[in-house]
C-alpha cells in the first residue's frame, strides 16, 4: 500500500498496469530494455566545479511523478537508494544506496519541498536538485546534481538508465529498477562511453555492451 495525495491507495492503483500483462510479459519487457543514445544529460560548467543536468519530459502530471520522485514504496521501483520515508517534507531521511559493494546508508536533510514543483536534498555528498514544469499536458522533469568530474559520465549513464525505467513505471508498464552492477547487463557501459565523449572526459577503456550482448 502506499500513500497518494493524502489518502492510502494500492501500488497498482497509484501506477496501473495494461489491462492483460502479465508478469512474466513484465519481464520480457526488462529483458528487452535496450536504453536509447545518450541525449538525455548534459553538463553545465563554472571553472571546476561541474554540474550534472539530466531533463525528461513525461506524459504524467507533476503531482503523479512527485510521487514517484518520494514515495518509498515508488522509489523501490527506479531509484538507485531506499528511502525511509517519503522526501515529500522537510526533515532528514536515510538512503540507502543500492547495488552498492557494501552496505551504505547515508542521513539526509530535505531542505525544500515545494509540492509538485521542487525538490532538493543530499545523496552521499552530492546535492540533488529536482525541478517538475508542467509542459504540454504533462511534466519537464529535470535534475542538477553535483558529481566529480572524474565520475560525471558514470553517473550520467546511470541517472539516463533510472530515468527510462522511470518513465516505464509511470506508464503503468514497470520493469524494474536496474542499478549498479546489474546496469552492466542493459547498455550502461555504452552509455558511458557516449557520455564520456560528449562531456570530454577520459573515456573508460571496455567495449561497451548492450543486454543483448549479456
Amino acid at each position: 500500500m502506499v500513500t497518494v495525495l493524502g489518502g492510502i491507495v494500492s501500488r497498482d492503483e497509484a501506477f496501473p498496469r495494461d489491462e492483460g500483462k502479465t508478469e512474466r510479459e513484465d519481464m520480457s519487457t526488462r529483458e528487452q530494455y535496450i536504453p536509447g543514445p545518450a541525449n538525455v544529460a548534459h553538463v553545465q560548467k563554472d571553472g571546476e566545479k561541474w554540474t550534472l543536468i539530466l531533463t525528461r519530459e513525461l506524459r504524467h502530471s507533476p503531482e503523479k511523478v512527485w510521487q514517484a520522485l518520494t514515495d518509498p514504496e515508488h522509489l523501490r521501483e527506479w531509484a538507485p537508494f531506499d528511502a525511509d520515508k517519503s522526501l515529500g517534507t522537510v526533515g532528514t531521511a536515510k538512503l540507502t544506496t543500492v547495488g552498492a559493494p557494501s552496505l551504505h546508508i547515508t542521513e539526509t536533510r530535505v531542505t525544500r519541498a515545494d509540492r509538485p514543483n521542487a525538490l532538493e536534498y543530499n545523496w552521499g555528498g552530492f546535492d540533488m536538485r529536482w525541478e517538475l514544469e508542467a509542459f504540454d499536458g504533462g511534466t519537464r522533469l529535470t535534475l542538477w546534481t553535483n558529481i566529480a568530474r572524474p565520475f560525471i559520465a558514470m553517473g550520467a549513464a546511470g541517472w539516463h538508465i533510472c530515468f527510462d525505467v522511470l518513465d516505464r513505471l509511470l506508464d503503468g508498464e514497470p520493469i524494474g529498477r536496474i542499478v549498479g552492477p546489474e546496469a552492466m547487463k542493459f547498455g550502461w557501459q555504452r552509455l558511458h562511453v557516449e557520455y564520456a565523449k560528449q562531456f570530454g572526459v577520459e573515456a573508460p577503456n571496455w567495449t561497451p555492451k548492450t543486454a543483448q550482448d549479456s
